[in-house]
């Protein structure tokens, strides 16, 4: 069963052309990879998947929901798809164990012993149990992000988003937030579209790769068989230059 559909969708910021026919299915428990060099539309296509984006042309349907619809509700939407950003996004006034239990409370009502043992238990997979009363100025980018992981998970999303969740972190932060997002990307059925610049934690985690360039899906293949061999003449360039780097 399908979770996103993409059919010949367009994207413009004012006569930039961004995304060129993203024909596209990411099916329910599905690991997905995007990558492809900066500027290539990576992020513009993930953040389209939950409204932050809005599309000119084309059908995009996520969880059988119709964003092009001016009737869907986008509120709904992102109940279901939860997103971890670059730069985390957490509420600088609000304690970690706070940032966690902040969308259960306002947006299910969830209650409040509940949601404190919920947000205990995240914080407690995500290796931060002891944070739990820290702000976020009080901790590592590292541990932000873990934070800001545990926060998404939340509100039980059947989506998650990832774009590119390293990319602010120093190089010894980097394999602690990776090592997270595969511990949540392996151990549950959640459907997972993860933009990113590590190759290597791609190989690991993704059942799927999408490589990226200049607006277009240059090729989509299984994870293994791009690894091994890309199609494209663009796509091995790629390889390359990041491997010998």
């Amino acid at each position: 069963m399908s979770m996103i559909e993409f059919r010949n969708v367009q994207k413009f910021y004012g006569k930039f052309h961004a995304l060129h026919d993203i024909n596209l299915t990411i099916d329910q428990g599905e690991t997905v990879v995007l990558i492809g060099p900066s500027g290539s539309g990576k992020s513009t296509l993930i953040r389209t998947i939950n409204g932050l984006e809005s599309i000119e042309g084309g059908k995009l349907i996520v969880n059988n929901r119709d964003l092009a619809d001016p009737k869907t509700n986008a509120n709904l939407l992102r109940r279901d798809v939860g997103m971890v950003f670059q730069h985390f996004n957490l509420y600088a006034n609000k304690s970690v164990l706070e940032n966690i239990m902040l969308a259960p409370r306002i947006v299910s009502h969830m209650p409040e012993t509940e949601n404190k043992k919920q947000a205990l238990e995240l914080l407690e997979m995500v290796g931060l149990k002891d944070k739990a009363q820290n702000m976020p100025s009080q901790i590592s980018g590292g541990q932000k992000q873990r934070v800001a992981i545990a926060r998404s998970l939340a509100m039980h999303p059947k989506l998650l988003l990832f774009d590119e969740p390293t990319s602010a972190l120093d190089p010894e932060m980097i394999d602690e937030v990776l090592q997270v997002i595969k511990k949540v990307t392996t151990a549950s059925e959640m459907t997972s579209l993860i933009v990113t610049h590590e190759m290597g934690f791609a190989k690991e985690v993704a059942n799927r790769v999408i490589f990226m360039d200049e607006g277009r899906i240059v090729e989509d293949d299984d994870s293994s068989a791009f690894f091994k061999q890309p199609q494209t003449q663009r796509a091995q360039q790629f390889l390359s230059k990041i491997i010998a780097h």
